[in-house]
């Protein structure tokens, strides 16, 4: 405790688990997340120029890649700063502002993600009654909604936990998550109870819905035509391989914080685990839409020929 300004510092030992390999880890964070950052602004500003992208799946997939930017931002330069520093410290605030800010874009991906099943699900199974569904006012309320209701969720356990106790001011991990529910003295119910409560709303809840209209658009696929299996495959097949990979790192994060799962290379894992996420997110709708995917040769060829 720093009586002077009465500021709590929280010591991050996660890094310690790193050794040798720090300045290494550091590099490649570095490089990937300025590959993310220019990755996902690119794909962002093909959506937002060329007018034929101006749909909703289009809009979702530049929302999803926003959210991206804005969850790295609120990781990375705080995780580079500690890779170089001597001792690895946060403010206690600070550290609840990042797990707020951190735990709300990842709920919001899982909204997202929803949105996302949820338009292709209107486009292949309902295509006559797709422009009536998908308005321009339906798509702004569910990108708002994506944004507004995890932020809300998130909001009610952070608000709870600013004046709560402290007995330990060590945090066994490389940046701020649940993990600082070891740092309370004496454990909350009614905080468990919330966070459980949030998990099945915004993350279990969102994932079923997923499965669901992709079962749908699967059956009514099968069904179909070669052309409505072609088309839902192009569609859907980005979709589903960034919804594995998110689920499964948010499965990870709850079975090594809520499991309390601890081993020498926890911290390492947890980096690798969040680490290629975001990229993989701007490569794979970089790579697999073709509507994207065109303009994006023609952006690189010019920039090669300038």
């Amino acid at each position: 405790m720093d009586d002077e300004f009465n500021v709590t510092y929280i010591t991050l030992i996660g890094y310690e688990e790193m050794g040798k390999y720090r300045y290494l880890l550091f590099f490649i964070m570095f490089i990937v997340y300025i590959l993310t950052i220019c990755f996902s602004f690119i794909i962002v500003c093909i959506i937002w120029i060329h007018k034929n992208l101006h749909e909703p799946m289009y809009i979702f997939i530049a929302a999803l890649l926003v959210n991206s930017i804005a969850c790295c931002t609120t990781l990375y330069p705080k995780l580079l700063v500690n890779f170089l520093s001597e001792k690895q410290i946060i403010s206690y605030s600070a550290c609840l502002l990042q797990c707020f800010l951190y735990y709300t874009f990842c709920a919001s991906d899982f909204f997202l993600l929803a949105a996302m099943a949820y338009d292709r699900y209107v486009s292949i199974c309902k295509p006559l009654q797709y422009p009536v569904i998908m308005t321009k006012t339906i798509v702004s309320i569910m990108l708002g909604l994506a944004w507004l209701v995890p932020a809300c969720q998130v909001a009610v356990p952070i608000i709870l936990s600013a004046n709560v106790k402290l007995c330990h001011l060590t945090l066994d991990a490389i940046f701020c998550n649940n993990s600082i529910y070891s740092l309370y003295c004496v454990p909350s119910k009614e905080r468990s109870i919330f966070d459980m409560f949030s998990l099945v709303s915004m993350a279990l809840l969102p994932l079923l819905f997923i499965l669901f209209t992709y079962t749908r658009i699967l059956i009514i696929s099968y069904r179909s035509g070669r052309e409505v299996r072609k088309k839902a495959a192009q569609t859907c097949l980005p979709h589903l391989l960034v919804l594995i990979c998110f689920s499964c790192l948010c499965g990870y994060d709850i079975i090594v914080i809520h499991l309390e799962v601890r081993s020498d290379i926890h911290s390492i894992m947890t980096l690798q685990a969040f680490l290629y996420y975001p990229l993989f997110n701007s490569v794979i709708y970089g790579l697999k839409m073709k509507e994207i995917t065109k303009p994006l040769k023609k952006f690189f060829c010019r920039t090669k020929a300038i």
